[in-house]
């Protein structure tokens, strides 16, 4: 995927993009990657243009035998947001 300009990202934005209950879109972050080369622009894009990154809901730490490895999760500190909310009508 090599997106050069704003009609090629407008473009591939609408078939990735879903229905969002607040009456914009959301696009999932991973099918932007999944696309290919030139998501790291379609990412920008998205900020660009008044995307949302959902927020990230802290999980609670485990602990015990089946818990996660606490050296994992600090290096796991800021993960990337899944989802990019976009308003209404900014892919129009």
């Amino acid at each position: 995927m090599a997106v050069v300009d704003d009609d090629a990202i407008r473009l591939l934005l609408k078939r990735l993009a879903r229905p969002h209950p607040s009456g914009g879109t959301v696009i999932e972050r991973a099918a932007v990657l999944a696309e290919g080369s030139g998501s790291e622009t379609v990412l920008q894009w998205l900020l660009d243009h008044g995307a949302q990154p959902e927020a990230i809901v802290p999980t609670t730490e485990r602990h015990g035998i089946h818990g996660a490895d606490r050296r994992a999760s600090s290096a796991a500190a800021s993960p990337s947001p899944s989802r990019y909310i976009l308003p209404a009508g900014a892919l129009d």
